[in-house]
């Protein structure tokens, strides 16, 4: 009976996801699953949709004991074979709010916040000592447990816990499956592909969609032109324009027409027409990582390419607001579950049985990226069997694809090194050097910043020197 310890726990609805494909799998059904979290209250709820679940789609075969606080994470990792880390340190308030609102008063505008930028490094700064804890854990109550990291900042926390612990993990995210289907839904050739075939290498929330083709076809050419023509109607006509006429015609008909996607991932495809290869993260992250789009010196830019500015607290507040009656869904007595595109569950149904499954995954670049830095954790196809997880040689990326990836790694490793060493001047340099921070803000700006985001957030943060 293999053990699953969930950190996190509390967040209901993604551990429905997750341990609800573990017991759609035969190897699972029988699964040990320990949830763990800092806050009672959710955990109360999760305990009651996985005790549910596990009645409605499981025959109850699954042995579920539930942990909360720091006294009792032992006892949740203690044995475990499977370690899934989801948690959020800060949470959305006050963590993100104050990695958004601070900024602002500097004239820093963030999308999301999360993954790079400076929401991106002070979460990391946040959860990286958490993430090390459980690790330290791990070592000593299941050193041989695989820990599945679905937390972000992925790079940064994956390749810390890599870098400073004897942990065998993984990271894991959403971005890559959808990628190559994005990109046909957003040309309007989701219905002309009959064998779609793909690859993905790169970093994470900044994987290339290197090639895509239906049954050996090179589909780019097509994808570009049709891209192209396009996105000039959209700037013709103006999103705002477009977007209207879109929302009109599908209260309507029902009926979506293929503007619908170029109009909401002009930064993906306007990246793919200088750089050539698509991005596997979203146009609202992707405008973040990169110095041409969020400008305060050029307005016109947000409108232009759709950028939604503060998007992340938007989805905080939607996701709040419809928690009431999510939560009632939940907690209900019919509770059921179909499998998800999640990767989780079957990476340890692969470790079970010995039946190899393929994925993406966030891993140390042992050479596997020729081009890219040997401490980088990169994002490249891996193989899960009772072996564990083997990452695959990928080669070189195109250089211009590497280089823009290097200028989101020097980044990802200061922040690292910060974390570890805990050095307030190796995070005045991850922020230097973040391409959108660096194109708004001076250095002594940068410092200013970095320096009032440690202050306020000293109650989640270990002291840096």
């Amino acid at each position: 009976m293999p053990k699953i310890a969930f950190l996190g726990a509390g967040s209901a609805a993604f551990a429905k996801n997750v341990l609800g494909d573990a017991m759609l799998c035969d190897a699972l059904h029988d699964a040990h699953i320990a949830l763990y979290d800092i806050d009672a209250y959710r955990l109360d709820d999760a305990q009651t949709v996985l005790d549910r679940l596990n009645a409605t789609i499981n025959d109850g075969r699954a042995t579920i004991s539930v942990h909360c606080g720091p006294d009792q994470r032992a006892d949740a990792l203690r044995d475990a074979d499977y370690v899934v880390n989801a948690v959020q340190v800060g949470g959305y308030d006050p963590g993100t709010l104050r990695d958004f609102e601070i900024p602002k008063k500097y004239g820093l505008r963030q999308t999301i916040g999360d993954t790079l930028g400076i929401g991106g490094i002070f979460r990391a700064l946040r959860t990286i000592p958490v993430v090390l804890d459980f690790a330290r854990d791990m070592e000593r109550l299941c050193p041989s447990a695989w820990l599945l990291n679905y937390t972000n900042p992925m790079a940064m926390i994956t390749g810390a816990v890599l870098r400073a612990s004897d942990v065998r993990a993984v990271g894991l995210c959403h971005s890559v499956q959808g990628c190559a289907k994005a990109l046909l839904g957003a040309v309007g050739m989701t219905d002309e592909v009959d064998k779609l075939q793909w690859k993905v290498a790169g970093i994470n929330h900044q994987g290339w969609l290197l090639e895509i083709t239906d049954g050996g076809k090179d589909l780019y050419p097509e994808i570009k032109r049709r891209a192209a023509e396009r996105i000039e109607q959209v700037r013709r006509r103006g999103v705002r324009a477009v977007l209207d006429t879109i929302d009109q015609q599908m209260k309507h008909d029902g009926s979506t027409i293929p503007e619908a996607s170029v109009a909401g991932d002009l930064v993906r495809l306007e990246v793919m027409r200088y750089f050539g290869y698509y991005l596997t993260e979203s146009s609202e992250h992707t405008a973040e990582y990169v110095p041409w789009f969020i400008k305060s010196s050029h307005p016109e830019l947000i409108e232009q390419f759709n950028i939604p500015l503060d998007e992340y607290l938007a989805r905080c507040r939607r996701l709040m607001e419809r928690w009431p009656k999510q939560r009632e869904e939940l907690l209900s007595d019919e509770l059921t579950h179909t499998q998800t595109n999640e990767y989780a569950a079957e990476i340890m149904a692969a470790m079970e049985t010995d039946r190899p499954y393929r994925f993406a995954g966030n891993v140390l670049n042992t050479g596997l990226i020729e081009n890219l830095p040997t401490d980088a954790c990169v994002e490249v196809a891996c193989l899960a069997d009772r072996n564990g997880v083997t990452p695959c040689h990928h080669g070189a990326l195109p250089p211009q694809c590497a280089a823009m990836n290097r200028t989101s790694i020097n980044v990802q490793l200061l922040t690292i090194h910060a974390a570890l060493t805990r050095k307030r001047e190796h995070v005045y340099q991850a922020a230097m050097l973040d391409p959108h921070t660096a194109a708004e803000l001076t250095l002594d700006e940068i410092r200013r910043l970095c320096d009032e985001l440690l202050e306020a957030h000293r109650d989640l943060l270990p002291d840096y020197a």
